[in-house]
């Protein structure tokens, strides 16, 4: 047996060795958003469907938890956004920041205001329909829109954006601070 095999042997188990003692980010797996009430890629339902504008829906937030956010997060923050609105911006339908970092879950109806099912510290933007909390799908008639729920891992314990904030300003401050990003999508139409 040659010098460099046994080296090379013993490199190679020191190197097997270090990474079985290496601990993955966040926990074994990757930063994953799941709801109860809204399966990633189908048809959201009528609880979650905005009611005004034609649409006669629950407008309830949907549930939602997440696993295996990245090393060095100090918060969280929610984005639900629907791309084909046509506006040329897309459509903002929820908006939340300052979720804690020991936070892992919300409950379904966290989104409306008068509830207080937030946690502590967290706070919800305006939306595009104008008001604070959560406001759900309502498209025009036509082809079905795409309804993204992106959760951020961020890097910050507390976005500083002013109360009044666009969904567009807080969502700049949101990716400047973002560590991962884990996302479902649902979809409605009318």
């Amino acid at each position: 047996m040659s010098t460099a095999w046994i080296a090379g042997g013993w490199l190679l188990a020191a190197l097997t060795m270090a990474a079985a003692q290496t601990p993955k980010a966040g926990g074994s797996g990757k930063f994953a958003l799941s709801s109860p009430d809204i399966a990633d890629g189908k048809t959201i339902a009528n609880a979650q469907v905005f009611n005004q504008f034609g649409c006669t829906g629950g407008n309830i937030s949907p549930a939602l938890s997440w696993s295996n956010a990245p090393p060095g997060t100090q918060s969280f923050a929610l984005l639900m956004h629907d791309p084909d609105a046509p506006t040329g911006s897309g459509w903002w339908h929820w908006v939340v920041y300052n979720i804690p970092a020991n936070v892992s879950s919300l409950p379904a109806g966290a989104g409306d205001p008068k509830k207080s099912l937030l946690p502590a510290g967290a706070l919800q933007g305006r939306t595009d329909y104008g008001s604070v909390g959560y406001g759900g799908p309502c498209p025009p008639p036509g082809k079905p829109h795409r309804y993204y729920l992106r959760l951020y891992a961020l890097k910050v314990a507390k976005l500083e954006v002013p109360g009044d904030a666009s969904p567009a300003l807080i969502g700049f401050n949101v990716n400047a601070a973002a560590l991962g990003k884990a996302e479902l999508l649902g979809l409605y139409g009318r």
